[in-house]
Parts: C-alpha cells; sequence; structure tokens
C-alpha cells in the first residue's frame, strides 16, 4: 500500500474558538474513496474545508503528500493537488461550459478534455450557459472542475444536493472511476448513506464533531442498525470502535 495521500491526525477546528470538530483521525490512500456520513450540523463540511485550507485547525496535522499543509494556504493547496467542489457547486450561471474550464487556474490551463472524456455529455454542451443546464449537468460541471485539475485528493461536498437519487446513481460510479483510472484519493461527504458506501471503499461517521464509527463500506452495510444508530448519534459502542471493534485504516481498503 503506498503512502497515505491524505491523513488527519488530532484535528479539531472551529469557528470564533468553538470547535466544530474535535480531535479527528482520518486517512485517504490514493486510488481510494472514503465516505464521511453524519447528520446535518455533524461537522462534515467544516473538516473539508479544513482540509482544503478554507478554515484554519485550532490543533492537530492535515498530512497530504507527506507533508503537513495545515498553514499553507487554500492557493497553494489546490496548486498541489487538493481540489474541492463545495456545496453549492461553485458555478456562474452566465458562463459557458467551456469558459468555466479557465475560471481561477494558475500556472496552466485545466485538462478540460479529460474531464469530457468522464462526462461526454458535457462536450456536447460547453458552449452552453450554465444557467440553461439542469441540475444534474451543473453537478456534472462541478465535479469535471475538480477533475480537470488532474487532483491527488478531490474532496466533494454533497454532490446529490437538489437532485433525485436517480441522476445520483449515475454521478457517484464516474467518482470510482475516476478514482481507480488516476490513482486519485476521493473523500465523499453525502448525505445518500447507501448510495455512498456503494462506490465507498470505507467509511466514516461524524456525530457531534466526533468519529463514532469506521470500517470497510462493505461491513458498515452489512450492519445496517449499527450505522444507523451512530448516524443519529445514539451509538452503543465506544467511540472510535465498530462491530468488529477497531477503524478501519486505508490497508483494510484491499488496495494494493
Amino acid at each position: 500500500m503506498s503512502e497515505a495521500v491524505l491523513s488527519i491526525e488530532g484535528l479539531t477546528a472551529g469557528y470564533d474558538r468553538a470547535a466544530v470538530i474535535r480531535d479527528l483521525d482520518i486517512t485517504v490512500g490514493p486510488g481510494e474513496v472514503v465516505a464521511l456520513l453524519g447528520s446535518n450540523g455533524a461537522g462534515k463540511t467544516t473538516t473539508l474545508r479544513v482540509i482544503s485550507g478554507l478554515v484554519r485547525p485550532m490543533s492537530g496535522r492535515v498530512v497530504f503528500d507527506g507533508e503537513d499543509v495545515a498553514r499553507v494556504s487554500p492557493t497553494q493547496r489546490a496548486r498541489r493537488g487538493i481540489a474541492h467542489v463545495p456545496e453549492g457547486r461553485g458555478i456562474f450561471y452566465g458562463l459557458t461550459v467551456a469558459e468555466h474550464f479557465g475560471l481561477g487556474y494558475r500556472g496552466g490551463r485545466p485538462d478540460e478534455e479529460a474531464a469530457y472524456e468522464y462526462f461526454p455529455k458535457l462536450a456536447e454542451l460547453r458552449t452552453r450557459r450554465v444557467g440553461l443546464l439542469s441540475g444534474g449537468e451543473q453537478q456534472m460541471l462541478a465535479i469535471a472542475r475538480g477533475l480537470a485539475r488532474r487532483p491527488r485528493l478531490l474532496l466533494l461536498d454533497e454532490l446529490s444536493l437538489g437532485l433525485a437519487p436517480v441522476i445520483v446513481e449515475g454521478l457517484l460510479p464516474v467518482v470510482h472511476k475516476y478514482a481507480l483510472d488516476s490513482g486519485c484519493g476521493v473523500l465523499l461527504v453525502e448525505q445518500h448513506i447507501q448510495l455512498a458506501l456503494e462506490i465507498a471503499d470505507r467509511g466514516y461517521v461524524l456525530s457531534h464533531g466526533e468519529i463514532v464509527l469506521s470500517d470497510r463500506a462493505e461491513v458498515l452495510q452489512g450492519d445496517r442498525e449499527l450505522l444507523i444508530s451512530s448516524y443519529l448519534g445514539e451509538q452503543q459502542v465506544p467511540i472510535g470502535e465498530t462491530s468488529t471493534g477497531r477503524i478501519a485504516s486505508p490497508t483494510d481498503s484491499g488496495r494494493q
């Protein structure tokens, strides 16, 4: 197993000196999809914002490709290979699909054509203004912009927001395929538990800013009662343990 792309160690962070997440340990291996699950307000979005540099940690380490980047700017993290697709998509309705690939990049244009390979429908829509696209097409664009950066780590925040489950079922496998093809690690925040776990290698469950459950995706899927109780903050096992009595690591995903 190669060294983890991302390793969060003892991470505590929040806003106005109030901690939202506390003492988190999360790892993402190369080519691995990791689901970060939990109810609204559990701290999932804050976790992604700390990783991409939008929120400064109060304590702990954010290790990306073997280097602690906790004090590195968001721009520099993006240049080093962290792509963050935020909740709400971050797109501009008055611009065309193609124009979006030139936004916010420095040091060379992103690989627009490679992104179209994963979302060929966008290639057909490249001259269309984004405001005229469907919700699913807009989300395709948001993800495609992230892929075009050729990232080492892709952070996806609630890509299913406002979309019908059938559309999400078409988007998530593309994310999984990209991880396998490129070796990019993916940390996925998603409210649709089952859909996320179907494409994930491992999963973490956050409750009130703490990890209460972690294991391989197939184990979490197979213990639905424990997963749901943990998701609702009603876990009956010690924090940091699962029904198997341990926290899963990247090596448990079976990737070599």
